[in-house]
This record gives structure tokens, sequence and C-alpha cells, in this order.
């Protein structure tokens, strides 16, 4: 028998053991007051810090009563909605918006020219890098490799850790979030070559080229995308950037800081925790239900249809059985998600470009039924409404993105919010994360 063979079936043999001496009484939680996940009975999160870069509105007080409201996104005191109708439909905002979260305020043309020219330049891997490092042990799990390249790049960095904190994490964050395209790609590419048995393709990513550009640039033989193309992967990119101190991934990165740990360490801890399926993947989850949607109901311009074959997942019927509809509602948000209204303009323009109007139409349908169905089987204190990624995995799937890459994309953007995060932990907090935790286990004399 392999060691592997043996250690798992140990593993087997002993789970019933953890289960038995790891389980804790939910009346022990509600005893002592514990907020689970650090949120309230009501879902609202425990309060653990404060931050200048960026706000939710979810709720608003009307004659003293906490009510549901549309929500609000602001970045560095900007409404995210107003920020991308600035930058309009010709222009791409990643870098501008990317300097706004990072330094706090907007760039003039100059600051901006100068800050697309760094990250520019900081678009270089080490030496031999790709094949050293990211097509070693190529896997599908495009996560696991970027977080690897992650800590990895750190044994290439001669001022890891450099007594200049604040300039050097600045330095390092500037360039991972130059780099995490390439990271994110070449790890794809890697993968397909080596494990679908594909052509690999390196392409340089271009200097004058946007963000967005040059991920698909990098990611098709061609090389060739359209403006529509890119514009709409640019605004998505911009709505993924930050959400908050609280999400998971964003607090894990202010956690890992607060210890003193390098930049490298902390954006791989990120990493960790954004790749979860709580957290990173709900996108995946959507199309794989959007798939069992459209396999079992005949005609997508009947609601009534539609609206029965949605009852049954809710009530576990159908799809994965766990009575979910993916997409649908927000830890945060109540009567509907900021990103979602901003980005549904562009997924529709992008949807007729590509002749998927039927599709379309699916999704306004479910968008349409699904909240009322849920409020009336559920108990709901905040309103359901979609959330940005009820659209984000079509979006992707219309850009011919692979299914592997939609957590890494989502990575490309969130590495600004979490480079935005450590330096202001690193500059107002300075102290280490620790919270409590009580030990209710029994005292045993020993035998």
């Amino acid at each position: 028998m392999r060691n592997e063979d043996a250690l798992m079936n140990y593993a087997i043999k002993q789970e019933a053991i953890c289960r038995k001496n790891d389980s804790i009484s939910d009346t022990l939680f509600e005893e002592y007051g514990v907020n689970r996940g650090l949120r309230d009975m009501n879902g609202k999160g425990v309060l653990t810090g404060l931050t200048t870069i960026s706000k939710i509105v979810s709720f608003q007080d009307v004659d003293g009563v906490k009510t549901p409201c549309d929500g609000q996104l602001w970045y560095r005191g900007y409404n995210v909605h107003n920020l991308v109708k600035c930058i309009g439909d010709k222009g791409y905002g990643f870098e501008k918006i990317a300097y706004l979260l990072l330094f706090g305020e907007m760039p003039q043309a100059e600051q901006l020219k100068e800050f697309c020219g760094i990250m520019a330049q900081s678009r270089t891997l080490p030496t031999n890098f790709t094949r050293d490092v990211i097509m070693k042990a190529a896997t599908k799990d495009i996560m696991n490799s970027m977080t690897r390249s992650i800590l990895t790049l750190g044994s290439y960095d001669n001022q890891l850790n450099s007594p200049e904190v604040i300039t050097n994490s600045l330095r390092q964050c500037i360039e991972l979030i130059s780099i995490f395209p390439m990271l994110a790609i070449y790890a794809y590419h890697a993968y397909n070559h080596y494990e679908n048995d594909d052509s690999m393709y390196i392409h340089r990513p271009g200097p004058h080229l946007s963000t967005a550009e040059n991920l698909l640039m990098m990611l098709r033989p061609d090389r060739c995308y359209s403006e529509l193309e890119a514009k709409v992967l640019d605004v998505a990119l911009i709505l993924h950037m930050e959400h908050g101190g609280g999400n998971n991934s964003t607090f894990t990165t202010r956690v890992v800081t607060s210890s003193g740990s390098d930049t490298y360490s902390s954006i791989a801890a990120a990493m960790s925790s954004l790749k979860g399926p709580k957290h990173g993947g709900a996108n995946i989850k959507v199309m794989e239900m959007m798939e069992n949607i459209r396999a079992n109901i005949r005609d997508v311009h009947d609601k009534e249809e539609i609206e029965a074959y949605l009852a049954k997942i809710l009530a576990g019927q159908a799809f994965d059985h766990k009575g979910l509809i993916y997409g649908m509602g927000h830890a945060v948000y109540s009567l509907s998600d900021p990103r979602e209204r901003v980005f549904k303009s562009y997924v529709e323009k992008l949807a007729v470009a590509k002749e998927r109007q039927d599709d379309m139409l699916l999704y306004n349908s479910i968008e349409e039924l699904a909240p009322k169905l849920i409020a009336g089987k559920r108990k709901i204190f905040k309103g359901v409404s979609p959330n940005v990624d009820f659209y984000s995995g079509f979006v992707y799937e219309m850009l011919g993105i692979p299914r592997e890459l939609y957590t890494a994309i989502f990575a490309v953007a969130r590495i600004v919010g979490w480079s935005a995060h450590r330096m202001e932990e690193l500059i107002g907090m300075n102290k280490i994360i620790r919270p409590a935790y009580m030990s209710v286990m029994d005292e045993k004399e020993s035998s």
C-alpha cells in the first residue's frame, strides 16, 4: 500500500474521533454571546477596525429605525457608480482607480501617466521565473499556482524585509498589482498545455495597454480583442477591486500584516482565503446553476416554467440539492448590490455583441423571480437582490475566459484593495490583531 493510501485510510478511521472531540454545542455559543463568523444574529459584522479606503451602505436611518436601502459602494470618498460613469465608455479606469485606492486621492493627468509608466515597467518577472516556477507542477488550481508564485517572488526580492517598511511595502504592492495578470494567465497556459495537452504560448504584456487589454491579449492565441470586450472587463475589475475591510480575504491581509509579516506572505494568505468557495468562487456556482436550468427548461421565454424550476432548486429538489439560488443575496447588501446595478448595462451590451440575448433574457427573468420566491419561503430581514457574481461569470464566459481563471481574475482586481489595506494597517494601526477565544474544554486527570 502506498504511503498516501495508508495515510488516507488512517485519516478516515480517525475522523469520527475528531468529530466527537471538536464539536461544540450551539447552546454554548448562545450562552457566551459568541458572534460566529464575527457576525451577530442579524448578520451584521462585529466592528473590529476603522478604514478610510472604502464604505458600504446597505441601510439608512429613517425616523430612528434602521431601514434597508439601495446599496452604495464608495472608494476613498467617491461613489463607485459615479467613478465608472466619469471614466466613460471609451477609456479604461483600472489604473486610475488603483491609484485612488492606494494613495487616497484622484490622480492628476501627469500623476496617472507616471503611475501607468511605473506599472508598465513593473510587468516583468525574474529571469526564467515563468519556466522554473510557473511551468513546474502545473495545476488546474490556478489560485494555488499564483500563491506559490507570490511566495517564491519573495525569494527574488533583495529587500524582502527592508527596514524602510512603508516604502518597501508600497513598492512590493505596486509590483504585485502589475504582474498579477501574468501570474494568472501564464499559470493557466501551463496547466492547459501540460494537463490538457493543448498548445502553449506566452505573450509578453504590452507596455501601452491597460490591465484589461493585457489580460485578454495574453490569454488569446491571436492576441486580438475588441474595445467593448476590454471595456467590460475593465469595469468588472474596478467593481471587484475593493469591498471594505471586513470581507474574509481583506481581513486576512490585515491580520497577517498586523503580525509584522512581509508583503508576499500577507498577499499569499489573502489568496488562500479568496480561493475558498464561500468567498471567491460564487460566480462559478452561478454558471453551474445556469447550465442546469437551461438543461431543464424548454423555453427561456416562459416565466412560469422558469419560476417552477427555481422553486424546485429552492426546495432542494434540483441542481445541487442545497436549496440555494446562487447569485442572489449578499452578506452586507439589502435591497440591491450597487456593483450589479453598475455592471448590468455593460453585460447587456456584451450580450448583444455576442448574440447571447436569450441567455440575457433568462438572467433577467431569474433576477425578477428569484427574490420573490426566496422572500416567500424564508424569513428575510434585509431583502434579497442579485449580487455582482450573478453576472460576472456570464461575462467571463462571453469573453472566452476559462472557468479555471474566474477566481484568479477576481484576485487580479482585489490585489489593489488588499494592498491599500496592508498600507493602512502598517501606517495607522501598529497593533497585532488578536481576538479572544474562550475555552470550554473539560479538565481531565492524567492517567
